[in-house]
């Protein structure tokens, strides 16, 4: 069984890579892939020894660290459940997230966080710092376990259907939803990356996102790993623009993966602080947001590497469809790809297969998905129907089998009955050479039931304003999907993730203009 687990998986990776690096902590050390595993061993056994049973949750909060990587890989080892959590909720946030994952033990960096620990307090949970010092120094717990005993871990053998990590969705409904997935889920997900990318010991990465998400967790650092290649941790534990170019060229990096957000950031300071000269990476990758096809090209003409969009959400341990690489077929700006490693279907409201080019609901089945949300019997039988599991989102796959997004069901834009599409919307708006991000939303309309809006940060120096935005979008769009408002603004409201939710966005807007009623997108 240990084939089908993650853990099994990478302890297999560790002893045919063992003295290639795993991970480093920039500008401090390094650690291989044999000295992870034996730290994770050991942290696995005083995770025991601490009276941390099988299936019990394990709730961890730290910035990007060596310690979060460990003790990740340690209580997923115990046979536990781990469940990272952001580091910047507040107490409020904590004590939900704690108590609707049913979290035994929380885990925290030396320093500890505040509101984590007023939470975990509150409900009673006990807490243990860990730090590593030194790459051939153990894992220090504080407080220290009882005597922890390393033969007693051979007893503990995992499972496929292990819980191994315990995630909340950042939907668009109200409430987050509970998504556990299995060590099968993990493997699964993390083989099919390694092969669509085609990643292997030679390559190496810089971790960018938070790891606390699926996208920088399984995508960033557990597929490199599971690829016996290299993943670096900033030494601020988060990204930096300043350090990111030199920590890629120190480490020898080949790819990134990132949100449009930072990959916008990247852009914006390569116009004005260009390094003098980039990394030959294999590819770029961008996913968790649609990335416009003039941003594309913008990175492309940046960076000389092929950006490839793929398309995840957590339901599906991440990934669900990427583009290939050059080498595997074109890349196509617009559509986030091929289905990949799992099943792709377009259903009708009747759960009705499309043909191609036919819009409908986006649904997936393989061994990569999750079982269901936990606790939550409504959200599962919405979400799993006619034998496929419902991603919310709407699409089509073209005659090549290349998926485009439209936009979420409940984020479509119904003005006066024509469904538009915000994420063409977006596109659109920052094709405009002045326009640095842009997001399109709906808003009520006593008229149309729905009018549209849009929020736009100008490039840094532009002068741009709302008519120039609006001539603009009369010029490249048909009347029916012009703007009714622009609000210009410099900065937009986004989840801990780095995505921009169209509701937030939505909410934050007309919250300035009014108590008008807020559009809702979700129950």
């Amino acid at each position: 069984m240990e084939c089908l687990t993650l853990t099994g998986f990478l302890k297999h990776v560790a002893e045919k890579y063992p003295s290639h690096r795993a991970i480093s902590v920039s500008g401090r050390f390094d650690i291989t892939h044999a000295r992870l595993q034996q730290l994770v061993e050991r942290a696995a056994s005083q995770i025991v020894a601490a009276g941390v049973k099988p299936g019990d949750v394990v709730a961890l909060t730290f910035p990007n660290t060596i310690e979060f990587v460990i003790m990740f890989l340690a209580v997923i080892r115990a046979r536990a459940t781990a469940a990272p959590l952001n580091s910047a909720y507040m107490a409020e946030e904590f004590e939900f997230y704690l108590s609707d994952s049913e979290s035994k033990l929380l885990l925290t960096a030396k320093e500890g966080n505040e509101a984590a620990q007023a939470a975990a307090s509150k409900l009673k949970i006990p807490r243990i710092s860990v730090t590593l010092s030194q790459p051939d120094s153990d894992v220090a717990f504080s407080p220290a376990p009882p005597e922890s005993d390393l033969e007693s871990m051979s007893k503990i053998v995992n499972e496929p259907s292990d819980v191994g990590l315990f995630l909340h969705t950042s939907g668009t409904t109200s409430r987050p939803k509970g998504v556990p997935l299995s060590q099968l889920n993990l493997l699964s997900s993390v083989n099919n990356i390694k092969s669509v990318y085609k990643l292997s010991d030679t390559d190496s990465t810089v971790i960018v996102l938070p790891l606390f998400h699926v996208h920088g967790l399984i995508a960033g650092l557990l597929s490199s790993l599971g690829a016996g290649a290299a993943v670096t941790l900033p030494a601020a534990g988060r990204f930096s623009a300043s350090s990111f170019w030199s920590d890629m060229k120190k480490y020898y990096a080949t790819w990134y993966t990132a949100v449009p957000t930072i990959h916008q950031i990247l852009l914006d300071r390569h116009l004005s602080k260009p390094e003098s000269d980039y990394p030959k990476l294999r590819f770029i990758r961008s996913c968790s947001a649609a990335l416009a096809p003039s941003v594309m090209a913008r990175l492309e003409e940046a960076f000389g590497a092929p950006v490839l969009e793929a398309y995840a959400m957590t339901e599906a341990t991440h990934l669900m469809a990427s583009n290939p690489l050059p080498e595997d077929g074109p890349h196509i700006p617009g559509s986030v790809g091929k289905p990949v490693g799992q099943e792709m279907g377009i259903l009708n409201e009747n759960g009705e297969l499309q043909g191609p080019n036919a819009k409908g609901e986006v649904c997936i089945r393989g061994p990569n998905v999750t079982k269901g949300y936990k606790n939550n019997p409504e959200a599962n039988k919405s979400a799993f129907q006619f034998g496929w599991f419902h991603t919310g989102d709407v699409g089509y796959l073209d005659s090549d089998g290349y998926l485009h997004l439209v936009g979420r069901i409940k984020e479509l834009i119904n003005r006066g009955g024509e469904k538009i599409s915000p994420i063409e919307l977006d596109a659109v708006l920052v094709s405009h050479p002045e326009i640095a991000q842009a997001v399109a939303f709906g808003v009520p309309d006593d008229k149309y039931g729905e009018e549209i809006n849009c929020a736009v940060i100008p490039r840094e120096g532009s002068n741009i304003d709302e008519a120039e935005v609006l001539r603009f979008c009369k010029k490249n769009l048909a009347a029916f999907k012009v703007p009714k408002k622009v609000f210009m603004t410099d900065s937009l409201p986004k989840t801990a993730s780095g995505k921009i939710q169209r509701r937030l966005v939505a909410e934050h807007f007309l919250a300035q203009i009014s108590t008008a009623k807020v559009p809702k997108f979700g129950a």
